[in-house]
């Protein structure tokens, strides 16, 4: 892999001021000012891999315990959305989670993290490959209706006023391709909403609402329930279909360099270490509890007809995996957190 090469003097630009939140606009509508600064950055940094994070929200900050999980060093400066990564050729580029699939889509950058939700709102799906989920900002994009309102169906909702923040994927459920409901031939009235959509038929903004759902309790709070589950989201890691030519020989192996350390600190995470001492006559209950991530590993002891069992398991059935295997006659039962690992991907 090529040394890691000296940050050239425009790789400190910001896209603040470009991007359309800051502006004041949607951010799932990308202004050319932020492609223009995108295309500078590409042209400027054509020697480092450019990868896309979340400046802010919900995923940004298990976005940066990912990269340092990763060993993904960097220095940002005070409000410059462009880091220089020192131990690999990789630029960071901060940028609002909504605009991410557009640029990753469009190949100015080749990697990117963000939402299923968004990716699929952007209307930029087909041009896009989830190379890794990531297992965080889990939530759901739902229908909610006010709990003791008039209308509890989507029928009912036909016909009526939305408020979201989704409108490519409201308008599909409501509307379909031909702009009305196939069962009412009635048009729903689909109205952006940028913030605190649940307040809006409170207010008398809307008759339902199409908003994300993680706990559920702000839903709750304003009086709302679920009638319609539009996806199911999570963050993930993606990159184009037709990758850009900036992405040279050299820099292509660091995609799944990336891909494979975001894998292994995922797992760790999630899973610790069991060893333990058991007969072999009781080895096939054990086997039961603890299959392990792929399979186990059994290894003979000194002392006639015992063998030592290693294997991954889930850290939240840690409590419960021990108990069982003490009742199967395990012994030395031992965890050991895991740091981090690589698990093949």
């Amino acid at each position: 892999m090529s040394a890691v090469p000296t940050p050239p003097p425009t790789a400190a630009l910001s896209t603040e001021a470009a991007s359309p939140s800051a502006a004041g606009g949607r951010a799932s509508k990308s202004s050319f000012g932020a492609e223009s600064t995108m295309s500078l950055l590409v042209e400027s940094l054509k020697d480092r891999l450019l990868f896309a994070v979340p400046k802010k929200g919900r995923l940004m900050e298990k976005t940066l315990e990912l990269l340092a999980g990763a060993d993904i060093k960097y220095n940002r400066a005070h409000r410059l959305d462009v880091a220089l990564v020192q131990n690999h050729p990789i630029a960071l580029v901060f940028l609002p989670a909504a605009d991410i699939p557009r640029f990753v889509a469009l190949g100015s950058v080749a990697l990117g993290i963000t939402g299923q939700d968004v990716i699929a709102e952007s209307t930029h799906a087909e041009q896009i490959t989830e190379l890794l989920p990531l297992g965080f900002g889990k939530c759901s994009l739902q229908v909610q209706v006010p709990v003791t309102g008039p209308i509890q169906t989507l029928e009912g909702l036909s016909g009526g006023r939305i408020a979201t923040s989704f409108e490519v994927l409201a308008a599909e459920l409501f509307n379909g391709k031909e702009g009305v409901d196939a069962k009412t031939g009635k048009k729903t009235k689909v109205e952006y909403v940028g913030g605190s959509v649940e307040a809006a038929c409170a207010l008398g903004m809307a008759d339902g609402i199409v908003d994300l759902v993680e706990s559920g309790d702000t839903m709750r709070a304003a009086g709302l329930h679920a009638i319609h589950t539009l996806m199911k989201s999570e963050a993930v890691l993606i990159t184009s279909r037709t990758p850009h030519p900036t992405v040279t020989p050299d820099l292509a192996p660091l995609i799944p360099l990336i891909k494979s350390r975001f894998a292994g600190f995922l797992a760790s995470k999630k899973y610790v270490y069991a060893s333990y001492n058991i007969k072999r006559e009781s080895l096939p209950k054990a086997m039961k509890i603890t299959p392990g991530r792929r399979a186990a590993t059994v290894s003979p002891l000194d002392e006639e007809g015992w063998v030592a069992v290693s294997a991954m398991i889930e850290k939240k059935e840690v409590a419960k995996v021990m108990d069982d295997l003490e009742k199967s006659g395990a012994e030395d039962i031992l965890i050991f957190a895991l740091d981090n690992c690589r698990v093949g991907v």
